[in-house]
């Protein structure tokens, strides 16, 4: 396992103060709240923002030992449509969903569920490829990237794809022209996935 600095994400950086919170709305996936800042741009003055918080996050590219990614198509409810993705999911313990251990127990996790396949002991690799931020002007929500070589079946195959709360389709295995092919006619449009590829692009893993 390559080294987790890449993990060591700031609550804030330096000059950045929340000096007033108020709560207005608290569910089990997403909360919102009022939030007043001094900025390093902005040190005397109140600025204010509605800001959605939610559990971070992580992303895996899961690829085969042929070389091809696996690759699921998810309903998705909010915009009411069905996207191919790389498998993702939140991290549940809210209260340490930074430690590099919860963050690759989602991983495997995510990446059983959602393809009822596993990273072998020995042979495959989950390689980090950084975090990035989902939408920064609206949550603080980070997403953890990460690509899995050498996935292989599991054993048991877990029962249907996802969880209760989600509506998978399938998992199909792209090889890499398709999945740019698919990116560049706009067939791939999910945040995450993008940013991974990007991502895997930047890193000469591909």
């Amino acid at each position: 396992m390559r080294p987790f600095s890449i993990f060591n994400v700031d609550d804030c950086a330096p000059g950045w103060q929340r000096t007033k919170v108020k709560s207005l709305y608290k569910g089990p996936h997403i909360q919102l709240e009022d939030v007043t800042y001094r900025t390093p741009g902005r040190p005397d003055k109140d600025t204010q923002w509605t800001v959605a918080r939610r559990k971070n996050a992580v992303i895996v590219a899961p690829r085969l030992e042929s070389g091809e990614f696996l690759m699921v198509r998810q309903e998705r409810l909010p915009i009411q449509r069905t996207l191919w993705e790389f498998p993702a999911g939140q991290i549940d313990d809210i209260n340490n969903n930074g430690s590099p251990v919860t963050i690759i127990e989602t991983v495997h996790r995510e990446l059983l569920e959602e393809t009822q396949h596993m990273v072998p002991k020995g042979d495959g690799e989950l390689i980090p490829c950084g975090y990035f931020f989902s939408s920064q002007g609206f949550t603080d929500e980070h997403a953890y990237l990460f690509l899995a070589t050498k996935v292989v079946p599991a054993a048991d195959d877990g029962g249907p794809l996802g969880e209760g709360s989600e509506c998978i389709h399938e998992a199909k295995a792209f090889h890499i022209d398709e999945i740019r092919q698919m990116i560049a006619e706009n067939i791939i449009m999910d945040a995450n996935t993008l940013a991974l590829f990007a991502r895997m692009t930047a890193m000469d893993l591909l």
